[in-house]
């Protein structure tokens, strides 16, 4: 009985961390990365060189690496190493690279 507890156990902290981890996941609306593109386009930055790190979905820029608003959107972009990247701005997190 008490494997059987165990196992139940084990189950369940293992499900609650796929759902920990899938709430982490941002969406960005289809309306919302149209207005970031076309804005991206009309307001081009520098790209911004960042030695040793590796820039993919959910990587946390420094504090050193400026984002830039996007009108009546939450979230804010850079460009870093010749790729346009949106932040979430609460975490500093990469959500999109945008192609």
């Amino acid at each position: 009985m008490r494997t059987h507890l165990t196992a139940a156990a084990a189950g369940f902290l293992l499900l609650a961390g796929i759902g920990a981890a899938a709430a982490d996941t941002v969406v960005i609306q289809p309306e919302q990365e149209t207005v970031i593109k076309e804005y991206v386009k009309k307001k081009p930055l520098a790209s911004v060189k960042l030695p040793g790190v590796e820039l993919n979905i959910g990587t946390a820029l420094p504090d050193t690496v400026e984002l830039h608003e996007v009108p009546n959107v939450k979230y804010r972009y850079t460009v870093i190493d010749n790729q346009t990247v949106i932040v979430d701005p609460d975490t500093r997190k990469v959500i999109k690279i945008i192609q």
